[in-house]
């Protein structure tokens, strides 16, 4: 009995599993799409199950294993959401409060409570940054309540989601913010 290629397998909507050669953990995801190089290597798409972007895996890669499921490709959430650490770069937490750093440096403490902010972003400068107590004061100083709302970004965007402002907006958030020095 001969395999059937790879090239014939993938499709739009296919079920597949991924095995990274560093984490042999089984990755599950769909296919997205698929493309053809410029030197002639067709290369799948997968967005693997609970992440928002698709990642570029040659269709005959060893850890690729394609399933016999097909269906629609999943959409993805957009429009505003309720931050959490399951989300993509929202995995630092302290007592309960979710600290974002940006590429600029803008630090945000996702609560309304000035006193869990405040411990908050000390605790992730002093963990994060090497500051000393001194400096983590002189830098408190500038954090300040702020209205915002996040929103996802579609699949392929810089970012998978953005921090908006949104003063007076119903369906803001409160955080505290704090600027890069």
């Amino acid at each position: 009995m001969t395999a059937t290629p790879p090239t014939t397998q993938a499709i739009e909507g296919r079920r597949v599993t991924l095995n990274y050669t560093n984490n042999p953990k089984t990755h599950p995801g769909v296919i997205t799409r698929t493309e053809t190089t410029t030197n002639g290597v067709l290369l799948t798409l997968v967005r693997l199950d609970g992440h928002r972007s698709s990642i570029a895996i040659p269709a005959d890669h060893d850890g690729l294993r394609y399933l016999n499921e097909v269906g629609p490709i999943p959409d993805l959430p957009m429009g505003r959401f309720q931050p959490s650490t399951r989300h993509p770069a929202m995995d630092w937490e302290y007592d309960g409060v979710i600290v974002l750093e940006f590429e600029d440096g803008d630090i945000a403490a996702i609560t309304g409570d000035r006193i869990k902010a405040v411990a908050a972003v000390a605790t992730y400068l002093r963990e994060r940054h090497d500051l000393d107590e001194t400096a983590i004061g002189k830098e408190l100083v500038e954090l300040k309540l702020k209205e915002v709302v996040f929103e996802w970004e579609p699949e392929g965007a810089e970012c998978a989601w953005l921090m908006q402002w949104a003063d007076r907006d119903p369906e803001a958030l409160p955080v505290h913010y704090l600027p890069s020095l």
